[in-house]
């Protein structure tokens, strides 16, 4: 299948001087006969409002969690908009490096980029220059230090999860820490240090993760395989390693869900919801470990949306 057009760099390296020349005489001169509003949607699109809502959800959480008086709302604000920013950035030039991916996928192909309704010069920039003001606003007006994490984030999503996904099973490990950083970056904002409260949020994100991103590699393990993507259901085609490792994140979830509740930072409610909602998702990756299908599967997805934030607003509302 020959890929569509502008899906074969995978590089952040810039595409030619003359495809550069033309797309920005393009914008310059506004002579592209593209209904703009589509252009509009597809930019917006790049940064995928979804992921980008449960990012400024979780990011918002870390913040309230780290409160220690009344909560600055103009600061949290001012974190939010950056963190929308960087965010959406990242996701924007995720998508410009991995259109070749994309492309031979069932499930993304529809994509600004596969689809040829965006050339990748256009993701690039977009991309590019909402990072940078998202990074630069974050040091403005929040503080260095959440400039610092919302930084290393973009980073270890671009540069190390993002080139694992075709080397490595691994790939889901690695990619799981940047993924467990935003709400690290609302305790940031909110005390300015790195305490134990900021890791513990890390540690629930993190192992959140992996059931969540297995779960989802089961279902589109054929997407995956003809991708060239490496994660494990690839690697395991039976899905008893996936199940196992679903089972053991889940377990681990539980476990790390309850230190707010030991640690005296939340009251009974959130230490009885953490254990009903643990006990919960652990059950239902036990079904995906007994029996793996992809119904399973989708039930473990499904688990895992409902559970972070029921988790994190118990938290977040259960502080003495």
């Amino acid at each position: 299948m020959t890929p569509p057009v502008g899906a074969a760099r995978t590089s952040l390296a810039p595409p030619s001087v003359e495809g550069g020349l033309a797309v920005a005489a393009t914008v310059l001169t506004g002579s592209s006969t593209r209904d703009r509003r589509r252009v509009v949607a597809d930019l917006i699109a790049l940064a995928k409002p979804r992921v980008v809502l449960m990012i400024l959800v979780t990011t918002a959480v870390g913040y309230y969690a780290g409160l220690a008086g009344a909560p600055d709302y103009a600061r949290l604000v001012h974190l939010l908009v950056g963190t929308l920013l960087a965010a959406g950035g990242a996701l924007a030039l995720n998508q410009y490096v991995e259109r070749d991916v994309d492309a031979r996928m069932e499930r993304t192909r529809a994509r600004p980029l596969p689809d040829g309704r965006l050339v990748p010069l256009e993701a690039l920039l977009f991309g590019s220059a909402l990072t940078t003001v998202g990074l630069v606003y974050t040091g403005a007006f929040v503080s260095g230090r959440a400039l610092g994490v919302t930084a290393a984030t973009a980073a270890l999503y671009l540069f190390a999860y993002t080139p694992l996904k075709r080397k490595t099973p691994l790939c889901t490990l690695v990619g799981a820490v940047p993924g467990a950083l935003p709400p690290v970056t609302g305790w940031v904002a909110a005390r300015e240090d790195l305490s134990v409260g900021a890791w513990v949020l890390f540690g629930i994100l993190f192992l959140w993760q992996l059931p969540h991103t297995l779960a989802i590699a089961r279902l589109y393990r054929e997407d995956y395989a003809r991708a060239g993507v490496r994660v494990l259901a690839v690697m395991d085609p039976e899905g008893i390693a996936t199940g196992r490792q679903i089972i053991l994140a889940s377990l681990g979830l539980l476990a790390v869900s309850l230190l707010p509740a030991v640690m005296g930072w939340t009251g009974a409610v959130y230490l009885v919801g953490a254990v009903i909602l643990g006990l919960a998702f652990v059950a239902v990756g036990a079904g995906q470990a007994w029996e793996p299908s992809a119904l399973a599967a989708r039930r473990v997805v499904l688990a895992s949306i409902l559970y972070l934030p029921l988790l994190l607003c118990l938290w977040a509302v259960d502080r003495p």
